[in-house]
């Protein structure tokens, strides 16, 4: 049987050399569990914003970050730019970044319903109340 007789500065050094090891596992797990909550959500999302943008055509209703509902008129895809009718005869220019997605009013619709707590009427009560 091996015994191994440390002195105390040996012992120190190997002790210290073991919290660094601990400490440097730890940074690495921190790091890595902030790029996989953090980073990698945000990049996904970013690509898929781009994705949505760039299948845009002259025509399509869009919602921007703001929540303004308009008409995409043109896109300069060189200078990420969207010309947008927000009215009639009222066009702003946006970076193609605030497009956030296709405005459908059924969506909204539901998605407002859900948001006041009222349940969608089934069929049979839509029948009853015509």
């Amino acid at each position: 049987m091996q015994c191994y007789n440390l002195t105390g500065f040996e012992w120190i050094r190997k002790t210290q050399f073991m919290e660094f090891v601990l400490l440097a596992l730890v940074m690495l797990l921190g790091l890595g569990a902030y790029w996989a909550m953090v980073i990698f959500p945000k990049q996904r999302d970013f690509s898929k914003r781009q994705r949505y943008v760039s299948t845009l055509a002259a025509g399509d209703e869009v919602v921007t970050y703001g929540g303004i509902i308009g008409k995409v008129l043109a896109i300069d895809a060189e200078k990420g730019i969207a010309h947008v009718e927000i009215a009639d005869g009222v066009v702003v220019r946006l970076i193609t970044a605030a497009l956030v997605q296709e405005y459908d009013p059924e969506a909204f619709a539901e998605a407002a319903r859900k948001g006041l707590g009222e349940e969608q009427p089934t069929t049979s009560e839509t029948v009853l109340r015509s």
